[in-house]
């Protein structure tokens, strides 16, 4: 995977326009196909533009364990995002990254 994106200057409208499209997660032993299901502020923070929610949907079946995961998408490229498995989520695995 190519050089990863600088967490602190993420913010939640680089992700409103991306909301519903495909990210590919490399796990250990395979990659996983995320769809990005809900862009939420989460309130103030001492992040600029404030704090907000990604949720993302992946697959039924086996469920990832929570850690700092690679994910890539075409115009984002590659981010080290922290994952949280948060239950059945439409139809498939739910998971939950929060930037504060």
């Amino acid at each position: 995977m190519s050089s990863t994106v600088d967490l602190a200057k993420l913010h939640i409208d680089d992700f409103t326009p991306h909301q519903h499209a495909g990210f590919e997660l490399q796990a250990a032993d395979r990659v996983v196909e995320l769809k990005l299901a809900k862009v939420e502020p989460a309130g103030n923070s001492g992040r600029p533009g404030g704090a907000f929610s990604l949720l993302f949907v992946g697959s039924k079946g086996a469920w990832l364990p929570q850690a700092i995961y690679p994910v890539r998408h075409p115009a984002l490229g590659v981010i080290e995002i922290f994952l949280v498995p948060i239950g059945p989520l439409g139809d498939g695995n739910g998971y939950q990254a929060i930037f504060t």
